[in-house]
């Protein structure tokens, strides 16, 4: 018996098959054989697989799905790089999650690292079939694409590889990922960013490096694979998690996490898979060609992007079609399951028609639902609810004398001047920049700085609260993307990484940007530099987007909320200071392994959800906003505000104990797998407790600030008083007067 009923699926792009897919099977099955996949041994006995096994998965038939345009050798390789993953796979499944021998894991993996090697290196011989057949398919397929394709590759190959430790250290402490880091994890260890390259691959399409890295590129690729992974689960989580004893499916931690039954827990991640989707072609039909645009990419490399695209969309509509088919997932009645319909043709052979017709298969709830949002919508306060912290606040000394100083900074930088573009002239004035207390918040974060580093701290969050504010009155009410843009692009002049000359600023964000650059940077080095240059560009990079997403009246997708919220905030440009210090006693690589990443994204999470808790009725309320963690847990759910508060609330605990349990358990194999020394060491050790101290000081400090509070949110926008013009003044310079009197609207908040 199924363990639930398979839901409706999204699938806007139909199934193709490519006509080679004989070839593929014929050539599979030998080339497996070769490699030595169908007598490899279990430890208990029998053989991983057998002919049988491999013809009933057929993944021949998968590729000439997801690959429908290839010639018939490129399926040939393409089929064989899947042979070897799944190989891999099962194989580790029976050798090591089984046993969770995780020694022997390790030193496996280790091994098959040194079959992925650059030019001018040789692998070793192989000991087994799944490092005979990766060195077959390295030698095949690395001379065909750029070196940047082969780094890129690399990486994904080897996470996919190495971060199944991940799931068997899950497995052994009995231990369910939350879903933010399921969702994360999922990618690296799920292998669709590596099925990405080699849809690049296939196609002929390569992504020009140029533009490999910015946002809609990854944005691409991250919902192309979360979307398969999701599919994935679903498909496999009677095999994966009642049969084999697997804890890493996104049904499972739906099922725990919201404290749902199984269909329940099902239809939820349908429901988000539905939302990957849709998020993937946002991004293909808004972002895409604006970044085309601006990196002036020439039209045949255009070409080869618009190919990428496409070859995503093929590999998710054949990749459903596959796991509707294959022997190895739970796909009974799906092509039967009732549905309702939007009305249509009945009778004999019309199912599919009716199928493809239904409200899920067009994914018509979830659009209509992001889009349906209506701004400036009363809510009313939102009670704070009971949050998880476990880490004390600590003050610095020097609180007074920051509050003085960034007050005087704040000033000579014109924060309190009037904007081009505000009707009723600044962003701020004194009086609210006090009561925002910026140097509170840098005081606990920053407990152990000197004087002149608690300016420093101060000032950076003043200037990135600051723009925060700054973008959505100046550009958000006016829909002028064009000149958020070219803002980005004028204060970018104003973080020369060579500590050269600069434009005369013309704005208090460009002027107090070219003044925390020379404090910040005078002592980095080049690389330090372009790193933290980096992160702030991020950030103005995530202003706009929140600007798009503004201007459509859109209210986010979960994750892609989540992981931009990161860069809104300024949090990576925060730590990225953090990490900067660390930088000359930690090996490079190290932060960017999951360890780190998982440690530092965990922390980062709870410090947004907790503004988000904290500014609900500022944003939805006051500012018409679409971009909030309470809001977007609405809109997806579709609950009210108390439960969606409810449940940011458990997010952050979620992370909260994430973030403990890496401390206590994953930080110490870092140390040890990496051999670091001991000055790595503390580093590494000082690098948490600053994350600590960030936390909790955040926390503290929203829970203090009069920014939030009702009352002061009334006063920033009520009405402006009615003016008698019975007897208005007259004469030489009264026309202002006049003008003003005139204004309509209120105070930008």
């Amino acid at each position: 018996m199924q363990a639930f009923t398979l839901p409706d699926f999204y699938m806007p792009y139909p199934a193709r098959i490519n006509p080679h897919l004989e070839r593929a099977r014929e050539h599979s099955n030998r080339w497996a054989a070769d490699m030595g996949m169908l007598d490899a041994p279990k430890p208990g006995g029998g053989v991983v697989w057998d002919e049988a096994a491999l013809a009933a998965m057929d993944y021949a038939l998968m590729c000439a799905y997801t690959h429908p345009d290839c010639d018939g050798p490129m399926l040939d390789l393409i089929t064989d790089w899947y042979v070897w993953v799944f190989f891999f796979d099962d194989n580790f499944l029976e050798h090591f999650k089984y046993s969770r021998d995780m020694h022997g894991a390790k030193a496996h993996l280790d091994r098959l690292e040194l079959f992925m090697t650059a030019p001018g290196q040789t692998p070793p011989e192989p000991e087994n079939a799944a490092e005979a057949g990766l060195k077959d398919l390295w030698e095949r397929t690395i001379p065909l694409m750029s070196d940047a394709w082969r780094e890129r590759f690399t990486t994904s190959t080897h996470n996919l590889m190495v971060e199944s430790m991940w799931e068997l250290e899950n497995i052994d402490r009995g231990r369910i990922a939350n879903p933010i880091e399921y969702i994360q994890m999922r990618r690296r260890v799920g292998g669709a960013p590596w099925s990405a390259n080699l849809v690049e691959c296939a196609a002929r399409a390569e992504i020009p490096d140029a533009i490999a890295g910015t946002r809609p590129i990854k944005v691409l690729t991250d919902t192309f694979a979360d979307a398969v992974h999701l599919r994935n689960d679903l498909f496999s989580y009677q095999r994966e998690v009642q049969e084999e004893g697997e804890n890493s499916n996104a049904v499972l931690v739906f099922e725990r996490f919201f404290d749902c039954p199984t269909q329940e827990a099902a239809d939820l991640v349908n429901e988000l898979l539905t939302s990957r989707l849709q998020q993937f072609e946002n991004t293909a039909l808004i972002e895409v060609p604006r970044l085309l645009a601006e990196h002036a990419v020439p039209p045949d490399r255009q070409l080869g992007v618009a190919g990428y695209v496409k070859g995503l969309q093929d590999w998710q509509s054949g990749g459903h079609e596959w796991h509707a088919r294959s022997s190895r997932y739970m796909n009974q009645g799906l092509a039967t399951a009732p549905t309702a319909g939007l009305g249509g043709p009945t009778g004999l052979g019309t199912g599919s028609i009716t199928a493809l017709l239904s409200p899920g298969r067009l994914g018509l709830t979830r659009r209509a639902r992001q889009h349906a949002h209506v701004p400036y919508r009363p809510v009313g306060h939102l009670p704070p609810p009971d949050l998880y912290m476990p880490f004390p606040i600590r003050t610095s000394p020097h609180i007074d004398a920051a509050r003085r100083d960034s007050v005087d900074w704040a000033r000579r930088m014109g924060i309190f001047d009037s904007v081009p573009g505000v009707e009723h002239g600044g962003i701020w004035d004194e009086r609210r920049f006090r009561l925002i207390d910026l140097a509170h918040c840098a005081a606990m974060i920053h407990a152990d700085a000197d004087p002149e580093e608690l300016n420093l701290s101060t000032d950076w969050l003043t200037w990135g609260t600051y723009g925060d504010d700054y973008y959505p009155v100046v550009f958000g009410q006016a829909r002028d993307l064009v000149g958020a843009a070219l803002c980005n692009e004028r204060l970018a002049a104003f973080m020369p990484l060579d500590a050269g000359e600069t434009p005369e600023p013309a704005n208090p964000l460009e002027r107090g940007l070219k003044d925390l650059w020379e404090r910040s940077t005078g002592k980095m080095g080049t690389h330090a530099r372009a790193q933290f240059r980096a992160s702030i560009e991020d950030m103005l990079a995530s202003w706009l987007w929140e600007l798009t997403n503004q201007a459509q009246n859109r209210v986010p997708d979960p994750i892609d909320y989540v992981e931009m919220r990161r860069a809104t905030f300024g949090s990576d440009m925060t730590m990225s200071l953090a990490r900067l210090t660390a930088a000359e006693a930690v090996p490079p690589g190290i932060f960017q392994t999951r360890t780190i990443r998982e440690l530092d994204t965990a922390a980062q999470d709870y410090a947004t959800f907790t503004n988000d808790l904290h500014s609900y009725q500022k944003e939805i309320e006051f500012e018409g906003e679409v971009h909030n963690m309470v809001l977007v847990v609405e809109n997806f759910l579709g609950v009210d505000r108390i439960r969606a508060r409810d449940t940011v609330a458990d997010l952050m605990a979620a992370r909260m104990r994430q973030f403990e349990h890496i401390l206590a358990n994953d930080l110490p194999v870092l140390f040890e797998d990496y051999a670091l020394e001991e000055p790595a060491r503390q580093a590494l050790l000082r690098h948490a407790e600053k994350h600590k101290e960030w936390m909790s000081g955040i926390l503290e400090w929203h829970r203090k600030c009069a920014r939030y509070t009702e009352a002061e949110l009334h006063r920033l926008h009520r009405p402006t008083p009615p003016v008698d013009f019975t007897f208005p003044p007259t004469g030489l310079g009264t026309s202002a007067v006049r003008l003003a009197a005139a204004g309509k609207g209120t105070p930008p908040g």
